[in-house]
């Protein structure tokens, strides 16, 4: 790529506010954000990911007098924490700053400045809640006391967690400040304001002028449009953590005045103070600013972010990314449910790459809310990531190379057909990369990956290498350039595993589009190295549970729980319901092309049908040795899609390899009768 035709981009994730862990929320857009800046630095463009910690706010403060330390100590050790964890998922940011900076500072200060000479600021008394114990006035959500609307008490000042109604502070009963409990008094107090109607022709605008935002988007702002746009409070009173307004005595900025500047903030810094280079992409419309935020703030970053670079001075961005929430197995995330997951509990138990590859097959240009199933997640990885595209390299690269000399042969007609037709689907994956449509690119990735393994399975180089070795090796040659293209196309989700294919193939460099065109012949290959594991359902039971006692363990007035025998995990008698266990009995068997451990089952299970299984117990029994057998199945488990077809039960079994037992009923039962 030629450097006129490069394009600069910069883009930025939502901060994460600094009183808090990184949880998988955070996590999804940071990884769909990630995903963005690897494609496009994998086409050779110059793009930049820049984030920081949001830091200000009264939270902040109370959080750090509670600890007996200051905000400033408070906020250097969770960025280190933020850090750590986000990048534990493989995110690579080119610079992750904090908004409690010298840069945010002054920029936030030329930019009210710039505001205010403009005319688009204004003072106005309130009437605000103030504590008269801790000097200070109370923001709403420091103020408790009983809903208005349906009686439920403890509820914060400004809505209801029970009933969902907002309110104002002083309409709710029996009001307190929740640091100190002393009921509030009210004291007027100057605020200073930006007045968000004075950009509402620009702000339409913008939302209309080509893809600023998706369509799902631009409705929602039509409505706020139509209710009419509001003057921003933009100040607090102190005592308050955060930059002193200019010209004034005891106001701060509100946080999310300064929040978002520090996007700007943080490429400053990594420009090392350089306002030329700084402006090229702040304030030069032919770059690109493309910002990716969860729905919960599209309001400020799409009508008070974009108005208030205006009024400072710079440009607007470029695009607005908006994705919904995640939930984790079908319920919203939630410390008493025990599906609050923390980066840090899963990074403990699972492989990054695979919740970036599952997620990526999940995630869509829209709003939409994405579910993460663990039972949906477990079979994806398994199915499509290991079983598609890791096993097309671990087939191949390991005994029947050696075999080879662990030299790649010559591509025949045939060879150069197939990584053709995977070669041809480059510009549908570049378009769906570039509109965010990662579900597509994995769809994609999966279907050229069948069609790979399908060549491999064909010609079956583990029985060529027995009587025609250059056979073999042409095969083995194939099956990689095609894994080779599949980690181009599959780089930007699972950096870490492209590498390693990358290095398997003695190529020393990170895998990018421009390699696309050429392919691997006649070349040494290295040892192979393992990609990923299958994801282990214990080690997912182990994250949830650890997550579910930690949860617990945090709040104090739960009663102690009564010690379980190590590795036993309880249930109810309505969670066993859920399990339908039938008697089947095995009518067809046959081993698994491809596959060392599997056997391939027919089950009849009377009124149910005949169900197919793919069960791992060939190194106890041979597919002869099941013929007419009447064994115990879980009947009603998910389907599971695996490379060698779908496996729509379980086979129940003891013990391991050459000592697995399979459960087999006593005496006088019949297919589809229910286990009680």
């Amino acid at each position: 790529m030629s450097s006129e035709s490069k394009r600069k981009i910069l883009v930025t994730s939502a901060l994460p506010y600094a009183n808090g862990p990184i949880h998988l929320g955070h996590v999804l857009e940071a990884i769909q954000t990630d995903i963005y800046v690897r494609y496009q630095k994998s086409l050779g463009n110059e793009c930049y990911f820049f984030c920081a910690d949001d830091t200000h706010g009264t939270p902040i403060m109370l959080a750090a007098r509670k600890e007996g330390i200051s905000p400033e100590e408070l906020i250097d050790r969770v960025r280190t924490e933020h850090y750590r964890d986000l990048s534990g998922f493989l995110v690579e940011y080119d610079n992750y700053y904090t908004t409690n900076s010298e840069e945010n500072r002054i920029l936030s200060e030329e930019i009210y400045l710039s505001l205010k000479g403009k005319g688009h600021i204004a003072e106005r008394e309130i009437e605000q809640a103030y504590c008269d114990t801790d000097k200070m006035f109370l923001p709403d959500r420091f103020i408790k006391g009983t809903c208005p609307n349906c009686g439920t008490q403890d509820q914060y000042g400004d809505s209801c967690e029970n009933c969902g109604a907002t309110y104002s502070p002083k309409d709710l009963k029996d009001s307190h400040c929740s640091l100190c409990g002393t009921p509030p008094v009210s004291r007027n107090s100057k605020h200073i304001f930006f007045k968000l109607g004075d950009f509402e022709k620009y702000l339409s605008n913008w939302v209309e002028k080509d893809s600023h935002v998706a369509e799902g988007v631009r409705k929602k702002l039509k409505e706020w449009f139509e209710a009419g746009l509001q003057d921003w409070d933009i100040s607090r009173d102190g005592p308050y953590f955060g930059f002193k307004i200019p010209g004034e005595t005891e106001k701060y900025f509100y946080v999310w005045l300064d929040a978002p500047i520090g996007y700007m903030a943080s490429s400053l810094n990594y420009f090392k103070g350089d306002r030329k280079k700084f402006d090229s992409f702040w304030k030069d419309e032919k770059t690109e600013i493309s910002h990716f935020i969860g729905k919960d703030i599209l309001y400020f970053h799409t009508l008070f972010w974009p108005a208030t670079l205006e009024g400072g001075g710079y440009r607007s961005p470029t695009q607005v990314h908006v994705h919904g929430f995640i939930t984790v197995n079908g319920e919203k995330m939630s410390k008493s449910r025990g599906t609050f997951i923390k980066a840090e509990g899963y990074l403990k138990h699972l492989d990054p790459e695979h919740l970036r590859f599952y997620l990526a097959g999940k995630l869509g240009p829209g709003m939409d809310d994405l579910d993460l199933s663990f039972d949906d997640y477990t079979a994806k990885v398994n199915s499509d990531f290991v079983g598609n595209f890791v096993n097309l390299v671990s087939r191949v690269a390991t005994s029947i190379l050696d075999k080879l000399d662990r030299t790649l042969g010559s591509l025949d007609t045939e060879g150069k057909k197939i990584l053709d037709e995977l070669r041809s689907s480059e510009p549908k994956i570049r378009e769906w990369y570039e509109t965010r449509n990662y579900t597509r690119v994995m769809k994609e990735c999966s279907r050229l990956g069948d069609i790979a393994n399908k060549y491999v399975n064909d010609l079956a180089p583990w029985i060529q290498i027995k009587s025609d070795a250059e056979a073999a090796r042409k095969t083995v040659t194939v099956a990689l350039n095609a894994a080779r293209i599949l980690s181009i196309y599959l780089y930007p989700v699972l950096p870490k595993s492209g590498e390693k294919v990358y290095k398997i193939l003695g190529i020393n460099k990170k895998p990018e589009f421009a390699d696309l065109a050429s392919d691997l012949e006649k070349t040494k290959v290295s040892v192979y190295e393992m990609i990923t594991k299958r994801v282990e359902e214990k080690s997912i039971q182990t994250m949830l549970e650890e997550n579910t006692l930690e949860t617990k363990s945090a709040q104090p007035t739960t009663p102690a729980v009564t010690p379980k025998t190590e590795g036993v995990l309880e249930i109810s008698i309505e969670d066993l319901s859920k399990v339908d266990l039938r008697v089947g009995k095995i009518i067809e068997a046959g081993p698994v092309e491809g596959a060392d451990k599997l056997v391939q089952v027919k089950l009849d299970l009377g009124p149910l049908g005949t169900k197919n299984v793919f069960a791992g117990i060939k190194a106890s029994y041979q597919p002869q040795d099941l013929l007419g057998l009447t064994i115990v199945a879980v009947a009603n488990l998910k389907p599971r899609k695996m490379k060698f077809g779908v496996s729509e039960a379980m086979l129940l079994a003891s013990g391991e390899g050459e000592s697995l037992s399979l459960f087999v009923p006593h005496r006088g039962a019949n297919p589809g009768d229910k286990l009680k």
